[in-house]
């Protein structure tokens, strides 16, 4: 069986290579014109965000599967996921196709949240925080939407710019949402040691 603790394993790898995405496929929109097109910029983006994509869930299934679960990894990963999200949104406002203030309330729900839950761990509640089905749908409308607008083009006839804005603003609401329910939930431990 793998090491619990060893914080160099295949799943880590995995995520590390996530994290290394991010300025690739942020730096892509940063090349110049007479390198590349806007159109082949937009679909290696879109590939790079999606391969990305893709590592969250396998470096899950192999971390399970594989037994080499541990404590870095379990830190790395909502890290590397966070990151990921904020930097593709902040990209996606500086091209004109997202909203700022969807960016500000994912990005800040994000922000909560994750303070919340490393509040909650250290007074020993932090299964009232865990993920919850709202939380899981948030992240795959989102996961979804932002490919569409990073791609911003029509695929098999169908407009990938408007469905991903339509999908953006459902994760904006369920956002908001399991932001709700997550405070919701921690409210007791939140009232009791407001002192």
């Amino acid at each position: 069986m793998a090491s619990q603790s060893s914080g160099i394993n295949i799943p880590n790898i995995l995520t590390w290579t996530r994290i290394g995405l991010i300025p690739i496929f942020v730096g892509i929109f940063y090349l110049p014109e007479n390198w590349i097109g806007l159109a082949q910029k937009n679909l290696l983006a879109t590939v790079f965000f999606v391969t990305a994509a893709i590592t969250d869930w396998f470096d899950g299934y192999l971390a399970r599967a594989l037994k080499q679960t541990s404590a870095f990894g379990a830190f790395l990963d909502p890290v590397a996921d966070k990151l990921m999200v904020a930097s593709a949104l902040i990209m996606l406002v500086q091209l004109g196709r997202g909203d700022a203030l969807v960016a500000v309330i994912i990005i800040g729900r994000e922000i909560t949240i994750s303070a919340l839950r490393e509040w909650m761990a250290r007074v020993g509640e932090s299964a009232s925080v865990a993920v919850a089905t709202v939380g899981k749908f948030k992240t795959g409308t989102q996961m979804t939407a932002i490919p569409m607008l990073l791609f911003d083009a029509s695929l098999l006839g169908i407009d990938m710019h408007l469905l991903g804005s339509i999908l953006i603003y459902v994760a904006t609401a369920l956002t908001l949402w399991s932001m709700g329910y997550y405070l919701y939930r921690a409210m007791p431990w939140l009232a009791k040691h407001r002192n």
